[in-house]
């Protein structure tokens, strides 16, 4: 249901289109609260692994459930693959995929149970729908298990069907919210290298980590949120080729004793 362009509003950088773009995104939880979320500015490009990174707390998850149209926000502009969250909510939400960090999914339901509901809202056709099942299977290896009830799974089982389902719909969009705590090492390994091979396809992936290695493994860019506020946005890949030496972790340590 991705569209090339609307309205113009759809950006290229080079030849790849602008699947997420954000702009001065503001959000509090009260009128009395200070900004959780204060001009908050990035994009997304087809090809890309954008990582949210900041301490616990500094609006990271805050800005995602935003950007997934799950909390209103006072100012600021989101579009999803052209469409814009508030005033194009259905197809915003049709071109993207959430994982939150609390892996909230239906646990009177078995994991195919779950996997067919969320097909069935996206549309997905029958035969497509195990196809993609099948090939989603082999990255997270669920197992029988994906018979049994939810609320029979481990904390990282949780995590591995909330992953299937968010991708049964091959959304342009992938959006994860520290989507790798709980999994064990394999599993992880598993899910990074098809991180890359789904943005290779075309798609855009945002995350947010507190795992600093993860990060500058995987992204392509960096947007580093402190106190709700962005404070920086970094070219990791661009860092990595001045410096294969560069040391991302303690630029970070040292950038947050800094402020």
């Amino acid at each position: 249901m991705y569209r090339e362009a609307m309205n113009g509003t759809v950006q290229q950088q080079g030849t790849r289109q602008e699947v997420l773009r954000v702009s001065g995104l503001y959000k509090r939880y009260s009128k009395k609260a200070d900004w959780a979320v204060a001009n908050v500015t990035f994009s997304c490009y087809e090809g890309e692994i954008v990582g949210l990174l900041g301490h616990n707390g500094a609006g990271k998850s805050t800005t995602l459930k935003c950007l997934e149209g799950m909390l209103p926000f006072e100012r600021g502009e989101i579009e999803i693959a052209g469409y814009d969250i508030r005033r194009d909510a259905e197809l915003a939400k049709s071109n993207m995929g959430f994982v939150t960090d609390n892996h909230a999914t239906f646990v009177k339901m078995t994991g195919l149970q779950y996997i067919n509901f969320m097909a069935d809202i996206y549309d997905v056709p029958t035969e497509l729908r195990a196809k993609r099942l099948n090939a989603l299977e082999s990255v997270f290896q669920l197992g029988k298990p994906i018979e049994n009830l939810i609320s029979s799974y481990s904390h990282g089982m949780r995590q591995k069907i909330c992953m299937m389902g968010s991708l049964i719909h091959h959304p342009k969009l992938w959006i994860l919210d520290e989507p790798m705590t709980g999994l064990d090492p394999r599993t992880m390994k598993a899910v990074q290298e098809f991180m890359h091979r789904y943005v290779a396809a075309g798609n855009a992936i945002v995350f947010s980590s507190h795992a600093l290695n993860t990060v500058a493994k995987l992204c392509d860019r960096v947007v580093m949120i402190r106190k709700g506020e962005q404070v920086n946005e970094l070219n990791v890949r661009r860092i990595y080729a001045a410096n294969p030496n560069f040391d991302f972790e303690e630029y970070f340590l040292r950038n947050e004793r800094q402020r």
